[in-house]
């Protein structure tokens, strides 16, 4: 059981915070001889394998890290391009890690300002006046939760569905947010707040 992710959105939708978990069961990494017997591609300026499923790499995967080195989009970390890098029989055997495709910054404020509105949709729907909108989205492999406040602002939680205690962690974020953001004379409100480059494993 597990939290994924955690998204504070303003009452226009905008994107305050965001942080994610990302969990190691969701990788897969090999290491391979040359040629590389799967297909790559690249979509969306990320290295997304193409076909050829095995040892828990999937279709839609995209290339994370070559010998244990980040990859950021189509580049390594030293910014060598992933399929020169990987074309190259020279550079084998090499180690891949594959996974699920990480959202990019722009990707999380998109999300963001739709789930903003399908909330507002969700409310407009209810055969009932003053709605509180949508609380919870359920899939197969996580659920949704959302607390929105008096003013507007959203906490929203992405967790494993079998996790239990969220409502209190929602009341939980939003306590921290009024001590440590609302309480800030030179916080604006509603706008994004930055912990630093390395916030760390959330403790909540």
């Amino acid at each position: 059981m597990a939290i994924f992710s955690v998204y504070v959105v303003n009452k226009a939708g905008g994107l305050i915070y965001q942080w994610d978990s990302y969990s190691p069961r969701a990788e897969a990494e090999k290491t391979f001889s040359y040629p590389l017997d799967l297909l790559l591609k690249l979509h969306d300026e990320r290295v997304l394998v193409a076909f050829g499923q095995r040892d828990g790499i999937r279709v839609g995967h995209a290339v994370l890290a070559i010998n244990g080195m980040d990859v950021n989009g189509k580049y390594t970390a030293d910014g060598k391009e992933v399929l020169e890098y990987l074309g190259n029989s020279a550079n084998y055997p090499v180690s891949i890690r594959f996974g699920r495709p990480r959202l990019t910054s722009n990707e999380k404020l998109m999300l963001a300002s739709m789930f903003h509105s399908l909330f507002a949709i969700g409310s407009q729907l209810s055969p009932e006046q003053g709605s509180s909108g949508i609380e919870m989205l359920e899939t197969d492999t996580f659920k949704l939760h959302c607390f929105q406040t008096l003013t507007g602002i959203k906490f929203v939680v992405l967790a494993d569905p079998r996790q239990a205690g969220i409502d209190s962690l929602l009341r939980k974020i939003y306590e921290i947010y009024s001590d440590f953001a609302l309480k800030n004379p030179f916080y604006s409100l509603e706008m994004p707040i930055s912990w630093g480059p390395n916030p760390g494993p959330c403790t909540c």
